[in-house]
């Protein structure tokens, strides 16, 4: 279970999808022998390099989909093309295990379930970059979409993404006037219609990178959601993740 010193790093999922870093970083675990995973250096990626590495990574070791396992149930999920850069980073974190240490972190129900956060010392050696955001009008953000969050402690008109800390929709059903006010932009048909028939959360639209979406498991996302949470939206009971490229 999750121990109290935790609680002052904070999420502020339900005012917008952030990733919690103005809490120290997990300890270091010491390091035992792990097989060498092909991919750039965790440990020296920077906002600058990060770009075309990871491009350079996703051209060389492609994938495109991944499966995501957690004590209630795996989700599965297709990661688009035309967001190269978090698809490719996506893929490296877990090929290199990454997710495997985190867990869901951020639950607000009806809205979304937020991962990539852990309370536990990190025996993988990660350091703190950010990815230039690929938001396309064409993916948004309806039930079951994937998106990167964003770091809660510095100003980011760029709307920079996270490395780690990523969410699933989970939403609400509303009739075309509410998905149109809530969007801020506006809507095509199919999307309008997706939010009528579906669920999600336009309001999210235009703000964060969707990246990927589910397309089986979207049940357990639903459970997560409903799992019981601490004040700060924190699970009572942890749900830990293992995180495996299928496709």
């Amino acid at each position: 279970m999750r121990t109290s010193v935790f609680s002052a790093g904070r999420l502020l999922l339900g005012l917008g999808l952030l990733a919690a870093c103005n809490q120290a970083p997990p300890a270091t675990a010491p390091t035992t022998a792990r097989p060498v995973v092909p991919g750039p250096d965790l440990a020296t990626l920077t906002d600058s390099a990060a770009p075309a590495a990871l491009l350079a990574y996703g051209k060389q070791y492609p994938g495109s989909e991944v499966l995501v396992k957690t004590r209630l149930g795996n989700i599965r999920v297709r990661l688009y093309d035309d967001t190269p850069i978090h698809k490719a980073n996506f893929l490296l974190l877990a090929r290199k295990g990454v997710f495997d240490e985190t867990m869901f972190n951020r639950v607000v129900k009806n809205f979304a379930v937020q991962g990539g956060q852990t309370y536990n010392a990190r025996t993988i050696r990660l350091k703190r970059y950010r990815l230039p955001p690929e938001i396309r009008p064409e993916h948004f953000h309806h039930k079951g979409a994937l998106g990167m969050a964003r770091y809660d402690d510095e100003q980011n008109p760029g709307r920079l993404s996270s490395n780690t800390d990523f969410y699933f929709v989970v939403g609400e059903k509303m009739a075309p006037f509410q998905s149109q006010a809530m969007a801020g932009r506006k809507l095509t048909p199919a999307q309008v219609k997706a939010y009528a028939a579906v669920g999600g959360v336009p309001s999210l639209d235009g703000q964060y990178t969707v990246f990927g979406e589910v397309i089986e498991g979207q049940d357990v996302v639903d459970k997560i959601s409903n799992e019981p949470v601490e004040s700060d939206k924190w699970p009572v009971k942890d749900i830990t993740m293992k995180v495996e490229v299928v496709k």
